[in-house]
């Protein structure tokens, strides 16, 4: 269970700095951050700390697969732990 927390904390922190370094790099009009790369991270446990990111950098907000696509994975992710969790106390 601590693997699985350190897990999710590297990911959602991962995420969370790329939306924010893409964003600085946008406004330099530097190489970005690929939006694969993003959503990538996202789907393997990132997606909280991507979201996060968005917001907080206020940055792909005008993209419906950002606004829309990364709170579906985060709610998919959210709705597998529970079934993860209520089956491991079965």
């Amino acid at each position: 269970m601590k693997l699985l927390f350190v897990y999710l904390l590297i990911f959602n922190a991962l995420g969370f700095v790329l939306m924010l370094a893409d964003k600085r790099r946008a406004r330099r009009k530097m190489y970005r951050v690929p939006e694969a790369i993003l959503f990538c991270v996202a789907c393997f446990g990132g997606a909280l700390g991507v979201l996060g990111g968005v917001y907080a950098a206020h940055h792909k907000t005008r993209h419906p697969s950002f606004t829309i696509g990364i709170p579906v994975i985060l709610a998919v992710q959210t709705v597998l732990a529970i079934v993860l969790f209520v089956i491991k106390d079965s």
